[in-house]
């Protein structure tokens, strides 16, 4: 079993009619201060592993949740500046926020996820339970 997206967006009848562009691409769907950063979903035998691309953070920014089995990842990220010289001041603020939520298969082992943050990609280990895990190929002696 893979993991899933979970998603509040419109039903997929209106994606192609909303989301496309008129030059047959997808339109950009991030909104004023909100991105919606990449993310890579891989199955090993032992594990589920997210990469989430969020470069520009520090792992403070994130926040990693496991809600009834359903893992969410956000960020909230604000920026200041302040440049006073002799006749001008200028500011400038930047604000940025994200949400992802993926729900788990019951073969993920809740307990033992781990996240590392490094180089601006989020790294999201989720063990496999050890009934879940592919077992080697094995002979069964007939009695």
């Amino acid at each position: 079993m893979s993991l899933i997206k979970r998603t509040d967006r419109l039903p997929f009848i209106f994606d192609d009619i909303f989301s496309t562009d008129w030059f047959g691409g997808i339109a950009n769907e991030n909104k004023f201060g909100h991105n919606t950063p990449a993310v890579n979903v891989q199955e090993t035998d032992d594990n589920f592993v997210i990469e989430l691309a969020a470069p520009g953070l520090v792992k403070d920014d994130f926040n990693i949740e496991l809600d009834n089995d359903v893992l969410i990842i956000s960020s909230e990220a604000k920026n200041e500046t302040t440049e006073e010289k002799d006749n001008y001041t200028r500011k400038e603020f930047s604000y940025s926020t994200f949400k992802r939520s993926f729900t788990l298969p019951d073969t993920v082992n809740s307990v033992d996820i781990l996240a590392s943050y490094d180089n601006g990609i989020l790294s999201v280990k989720l063990p496999k339970k050890e009934e879940a895990k592919v077992q080697p190929k094995r002979l069964i002696e007939i009695a």
